[in-house]
C-alpha cells in the first residue's frame, strides 16, 4: 500500500461519503494504491452508520475504527497510525477544508524529493477573526521561547510523511499528546507546502476558543519545564521583595521614628503573598496532574471496533 489517509471524525456524519469522493476524485490514474482510515471519535450523529455504508461499498479500500466513547482528535490521529499500512502515511481532516488534491501534491514531493521526509501544509491566508489570529500568535511565541523544539506557527497537522516517522510517532506512547509539538520533537526534515482552507463542506467547526486555550496549555505543559522554573524565580523574587521591605520598615522606625504601617499593607502583602503561592501551586499542580493520569498508564484510546477490508 502505497499511501494511507487518515481521517479523524467527531459527528462529520454530513461529510465522510462527500471527503470519500473528494479522495477518489483526486487519486483517479495516480497509478498506486490507497486507502482511507477513518477513525469516529465517539461521534453522537450518524457519522458511523455513515461509515459502515462506505465500508460495505468498498468504493475505494476504507478501513473504519470506532472509539468507545469521545477521546479526542490527538487519540484519533494515534489510532489511525497505528491501522495505517501504508509507505506514506497523511493527517486531513474530513470537512474537506483540507483539499485530497493538496494530499497527492505531498506525495508527489516525497517521491521526488527523497531529503525530505515530511510534507506539511500552512495556510497562506486565514480566514479567522483577529483576536484568535492574535491568541494564536502569542501562543506560538510562548511556546517557542519556552520550549528546546521550535514550532512553525502557521504549520499544521494537515501533513504527509514516510513510513519511518510514522514509527517515530508510534513509539511515544505519552497519554497527553500535542502532535505539532510532537513532530517537532522528532525531527525529520520538513518540506512546507502553503495552501488555503476551503469552506467546510457541510457542519460547523467543533473547536471553540476555551478547547483551544486547553490545547494551548497541553502544549506548553508537555513539551516546557519553563513554568516550572517561573513558580521557582517568582518565590525567590518575592521573597527578596519580603525581607527588602522588612529592612526599609525597620530603618523607618529605628531612624525616622514612622510608624510601621498599619493594616492597610499587610491586607495588601497578605494577598500579594497569597496570590503568588496559589500561582506557584497552580503550575505545580498542572505538572503534577498530568504525571497522575500518565503514571496510570491507561490506553490512549478504546476501539469498540474495526472494521478492516482486509478481513473481508
Amino acid at each position: 500500500m502505497k499511501l494511507s489517509l487518515i481521517v479523524p471524525c467527531y459527528n462529520e456524519a454530513e461529510n465522510v461519503e462527500a471527503f470519500q469522493n473528494a479522495v477518489i476524485a483526486a487519486f483517479s490514474g495516480c497509478g498506486y494504491d490507497y486507502e482511507i482510515v477513518f477513525v469516529d471519535d465517539g461521534s453522537g450523529d450518524a457519522t458511523f452508520h455513515n461509515l459502515k455504508k462506505l465500508h460495505a461499498a468498498q468504493a475505494c479500500p476504507v478501513k473504519v475504527i470506532r472509539f468507545s466513547r469521545n477521546f479526542g482528535k490527538e487519540a484519533a490521529l494515534y489510532a489511525g497510525l497505528q491501522h495505517a499500512s501504508g509507505e506514506y502515511l497523511s493527517l486531513i481532516d474530513a470537512d474537506l477544508q483540507q483539499r485530497p488534491e493538496i494530499v497527492r501534491e505531498m506525495v508527489e514531493i516525497l517521491d521526488r524529493q527523497p531529503e525530505y521526509d515530511i510534507v506539511a501544509a500552512y495556510q497562506d491566508r486565514r480566514g479567522e477573526g483577529k483576536i484568535l489570529s492574535a491568541f494564536k500568535k502569542c501562543f506560538y511565541s510562548v511556546i517557542n521561547c519556552l520550549s528546546k523544539v521550535k514550532l512553525r506557527p502557521d504549520a499544521s497537522d494537515f501533513r504527509t510523511f514516510r513510513r519511518s516517522v510514522a514509527e517515530s510517532l508510534l513509539s511515544l506512547g505519552e497519554y497527553h499528546r500535542f502532535s505539532k509539538g510532537i513532530f517537532a520533537w522528532v525531527g525529520y526534515s520538513t518540506c512546507f507546502l502553503p495552501y488555503t482552507a476551503q469552506a467546510r463542506a457541510a457542519g460547523t467547526s467543533k473547536w471553540n476558543f476555551r478547547k483551544l486555550m486547553n490545547y494551548a496549555l497541553e502544549g506548553i505543559i508537555g513539551f516546557s519545564t519553563a513554568p516550572l522554573r517561573l513558580a521557582t524565580y517568582l518565590g525567590c523574587c518575592t521573597a527578596l521583595a519580603a525581607m527588602i521591605y522588612l529592612v526599609v520598615v525597620v530603618l523607618q522606625k529605628l531612624i525616622a521614628g514612622i510608624d510601621i504601617p498599619g493594616y492597610a499593607t499587610i491586607i495588601v502583602l497578605i494577598l500579594f503573598l497569597g496570590g503568588m503561592q496559589l500561582l506557584c501551586i497552580g503550575i505545580i499542580g498542572e505538572y503534577v496532574g498530568k504525571i497522575f493520569e500518565q503514571s496510570k498508564d491507561r490506553p490512549i484510546y478504546i476501539a469498540k471496533e474495526v472494521l478492516d477490508y482486509k478481513e473481508e
